[in-house]
């Protein structure tokens, strides 16, 4: 894993590109389904899944507060980055 950060760039529609080294380090291929989270000011994450994970919004939500510290991001926004969004028309965790 590299110990630095990578600087991307998106289009004029909102697309971004995860390098190739990236893409092989993490098994990413075509199709790779991902969940996206947004971080209340902070930002978003990105976190790749597999199929049988779709079912299991709560554990997914659990593991990423349990490594909220080690991503450097406050566990208190994902709980207000959840509440936001179940106030949102579709208010639950779905595939988009």
């Amino acid at each position: 894993m590299k110990k630095f950060p990578k600087i991307l760039q998106c289009d004029k529609r909102g697309q971004i590109v995860i390098p190739k080294d990236i893409r092989r380090e993490l098994g990413i291929d075509e199709g790779t389904g991902f969940w996206l989270y947004t971080i209340t000011d902070e930002g978003i994450l990105l976190k790749k899944i597999s199929m049988p994970e779709l079912s299991s919004n709560r554990a997914i939500i659990e593991e990423l507060k349990s490594k909220a510290d080690k991503i450097d991001v406050k566990e208190e926004n994902i709980d207000k980055s959840i509440e936001d969004y179940k106030k949102t028309k579709e208010g639950n965790l779905d595939l988009i």
